[in-house]
């Protein structure tokens, strides 16, 4: 086991402090952090993506953990901490220094790889959507185990009939499975946040046959942009939904929020059947 100096010595070291313009809040609790990078499984000697890795707290666990890390860190303040790790953990860890937003995930690590972070708030719900949106798929990607706010992470894994449910539990529940691994309060961060936090933990599933990801898309988009409003309503706009609805046997005068993942799914069949 390589002997590191404490995150908080680390941090104060360097002269780092969290930027609220990068959504930046730092996790020092090493088992705590050892604790997330075990939630995927074994990740020795298979590659990890870690989006904003800070000082290095859970990159310095997903090492440990055998990992060969490749992190995209946009504060140019980490990139001496990071370089440190890379010294312990000689030809473990890439560091690309960039926008994650903006970069190619797949062509940067060049292989299956499973993501690992605790997301910037500011970018974590975008990056998410991104993972789990296309028409591509299996994905590149084996699993996400993503820190996001608790209320975030709640509406990933919301079940129908409760009201988080919308369109990001369609988007990870309809070709993944999403799950709640681990709650984290608010004080295990520096500075903390004013909100808990959660881990969510995604793994990809087969997707269904004869659906598009773009008609499902196109399909909760309007259902969940008027929410209060009855299906025949809010989906008025979308050619050959009503007609959809009744092929189906979903009531027309049901709301969105009352409608299962695997009923949206046959609901987009039934749309795409029909063009």
């Amino acid at each position: 086991m390589v002997d590191l100096p404490p995150i908080r010595e680390v941090i104060q070291r360097h002269g780092l402090s969290a930027s609220k313009a990068l959504g930046q809040n730092f996790l020092l609790d090493e088992r705590l952090l050892s604790r997330i990078a075990a939630i995927p499984g074994s990740l020795d000697g298979k590659a990890v993506l870690e989006i904003g890795p800070g000082p290095g707290g859970l990159t310095r666990a997903l090492l440990r953990a055998g990992a060969k890390v490749t992190a995209i860190e946009m504060d140019r303040r980490c990139l001496p901490a990071l370089a440190e790790l890379d010294a312990a953990f000689p030809g473990q860890l890439a560091v690309v220094e960039g926008d994650a937003m903006k970069l190619d995930h797949d062509a940067l690590l060049g292989e299956p790889y499973a993501v690992l972070a605790n997301l910037p708030y500011n970018v974590g719900t975008a990056l998410f959507v991104r993972w789990l949106g296309g028409e591509a798929w299996p994905p590149q990607w084996t699993s996400l185990t993503l820190m996001f706010q608790l209320e975030v992470a709640q509406r990933i894994v919301a079940q129908s009939g409760t009201g988080a449910y919308g369109r990001l539990a369609l988007l990870a529940q309809w070709r993944s499975n999403a799950r709640l691994a681990m709650k984290v309060h608010r004080s295990a961060f520096t500075p903390p946040p004013k909100v808990m936090s959660a881990v969510v933990h995604v793994e990809p599933k087969e997707q269904p046959e004869g659906v598009s990801a773009r008609t499902l898309e196109r399909l909760t988009e309007a259902a969940f942009g008027q929410r209060r409003k009855m299906l025949r309503q809010s989906l008025k706009g979308v050619s050959g939904a009503i007609a959809a609805l009744e092929a189906v046997g979903i009531d027309p005068q049901r709301r969105a929020e009352t409608v299962s993942v695997d009923e949206f799914v046959a609901l987009a069949r039934a749309l795409d059947a029909a063009a």
